[in-house]
């Protein structure tokens, strides 16, 4: 979360509690899309989900999260981060999950995001990207292919 290393002494305490608060709007129904803001944030969406998972913060101040009780598990971010953001642009119908009759965009991961250590998604690699059903990344590659 790297608003977490400002916002509080920016906007105070109070109303910092109440940004990224992933948590409350699921548990009131609120259909949660993650993704950047790329240019002024990382691109890497791993790091977008890690950071819903554990809060942490870039800064290590908050080792157990910043607001913990905002925490997402890694499939909730996950969706969020496919369904919900599709959900968001109107595309849900085409895609956002992989599911017979969508456009089959996903990524081969370098490890199983649901089984390991929330803190280490990010690190975790893509091996290999796939945009419409075709293969249209893996190392070596290189970019635009």
């Amino acid at each position: 979360i790297d608003d977490g290393r400002w916002a509080e002494a920016r906007i105070g305490h109070d109303r910092a509690s109440r940004t990224y608060a992933f948590r409350t709007f699921l548990d009131h129904g609120v259909r949660l899309a993650l993704g950047t803001d790329w240019n002024v944030a990382p691109l890497n969406p791993m790091l977008t989900i890690c950071a819903a998972v554990t809060r942490a913060t870039l800064d290590g101040k908050n080792p157990n999260g910043w607001f913990p009780q905002q925490k997402l598990t890694v499939a909730e971010a996950v969706q969020a981060y496919t369904m919900g953001s599709a959900y968001a642009e109107f595309q849900d119908a085409d895609k956002g999950s992989i599911t017979a009759g969508k456009l089959a965009d996903l990524v081969i991961l370098s490890h199983d995001i649901f089984s390991i250590d929330p803190a280490t998604i990010k690190d975790v690699k893509v091996l290999k990207t796939i945009v419409g059903g075709k293969l249209v990344w893996e190392p070596g590659m290189g970019q635009g292919n």
